[in-house]
């Protein structure tokens, strides 16, 4: 282990770095908090004008896995994360040999591939509890042939590279199957067996080097589209029992990973109350996102915690949260391709509302373009300004 690996980082240290693979809103979100801990903020990142550019303090705009940026990267920073699972876990490995990382790359290997998720959330299953969906790996026609009938109905997905409802097929019959199949033009997939869904939840959870772990606050989650719609913190459905099933089992799966870093696990939460984990996010999550204003400790300054091997903060939330998502189409009006800034003047006037815009360059449909998190003394009034903010921006509540 290097030094970099051993020693928390002094955070009023002059030119104290670390690193982020990845430009987006997450990065930008990031640098802010870490920031205003007093650290210094580095981005790698193709695009020269990514959201994240406004933000820190350096850019390295290249290619995630070209090896003279990587290089620069780990000598200039003390550690360096990822915003999004799909950088190169191979890149993160080359910059563990110069610096701390943090997660690992085979951390996020796993969670880069929908079939590596799944086995490792059954071999988690003693400790955990949870299971996956029922699935069957898709590799060619022949295994179309042996799905078992009761995978049916279900979910096509690709295992690589599927985010926010891209790359994933619902399929009725083996014929819609197999039709949706071809049209994934011989992409490695997996179909999952479509179950009896009450709600869906997230749990974001953090582990420090030293082992240290923590778990947020239940957040449940409305999706469209196959894109977060609303977030809502503490969650109007999930019970105290299941909220503490959830928390647990996230426990214990960031424990067998050996993470370091904030995770975000999604679970289903089933008619019959039981849970079953879909998917997991290693790095701070759109569902996290309620966290800036309504913790004692954000998710993206938790992350620089971790990273710094200082001690992790306090996950207590203080104010309920709704927060909602906010798409490139609210700036336009009907089958218009002339974009209007919407009426934030308006939105903001709401009791409670925190309004978080990403800094991209140009709106375009079902883009995320920022967020709206409501706080207020009870829930029930933060999604009535929930509701009334979807009113002022033509969302349908």
């Amino acid at each position: 282990m290097n030094k970099k690996e051993m020693n928390a980082l002094n955070p009023s240290a002059a030119g104290t770095w670390l690193g982020v693979m990845g430009g987006g809103q997450l990065g930008r979100m990031f640098a802010h908090a870490a920031q205003q801990m007093g650290f210094k903020v580095a981005v790698l990142e193709p695009s020269i004008d990514c959201p994240a550019s406004h933000a820190a303090d350096y850019l390295h705009c290249a290619d995630y896995t070209d090896a003279d940026a990587l290089k620069k990267m780990a000598e200039q920073c003390a550690a360096v994360t990822t915003e999004f699972e799909n950088v190169s876990a191979r890149s993160l490995a080359l910059l563990a040999e110069n610096t701390f990382v943090a997660p690992s790359a085979d951390c996020v290997s796993i969670a880069q591939d929908r079939m590596e998720e799944k086995r490792f959330f059954i071999d988690c299953a003693a400790k955990s509890g949870v299971f996956p969906a029922p699935h069957k790996e898709i590799k060619s026609d022949a295994d179309i042939d042996s799905v078992p009938d009761d995978l049916l109905p279900g979910i096509l997905k690709t295992v690589r590279m599927g985010y926010d409802g891209k790359g994933q097929v619902r399929v009725k019959t083996r014929d819609e199957l197999r039709q949706a199949y071809a049209d994934m033009e011989g992409a490695h997939c997996v179909l999952e067996k479509m179950l009896p869904l009450a709600y869906e939840i997230s749990v974001l959870s953090a582990r420090g080097a030293d082992g240290q772990s923590v778990v947020y606050p239940i957040a449940e989650n409305v999706h469209r589209d196959g894109i977060l719609f609303t977030t809502t913190v503490p969650g109007p459905h999930i019970t105290p029992e299941s909220a503490a099933k959830a928390q647990a089992a996230a426990l214990a799966i960031i424990e067998q990973m050996g993470y370091v870093g904030v995770l975000c696990i999604e679970f289903f939460v089933l008619t019959d109350g039981s849970l079953v984990a879909n998917e997991m996010a290693p790095r701070p999550h759109n569902s996290g996102h309620y966290t800036i204003d309504a913790c004692v400790t954000s998710q993206f300054a938790q992350q620089a915690r971790a990273m710094a091997r200082l001690p992790l903060g306090d996950v207590r939330q203080h104010s309920p949260a709704a927060m909602l998502n906010i798409l490139g189409d609210i700036w336009f009006e009907g089958d218009s391709e002339k974009a209007h800034e919407p009426a934030w003047d308006k939105v903001l006037a709401l009791p409670g509302a925190n309004l978080h815009l990403y800094g991209k360059n140009s709106a375009r449909r079902a883009r995320k373009m920022g967020h709206v998190t409501f706080i207020a003394p009870t829930i029930e009034e933060a999604q009535e300004n929930l509701r009334k903010a979807c009113a002022i921006l033509g969302i349908p509540a």
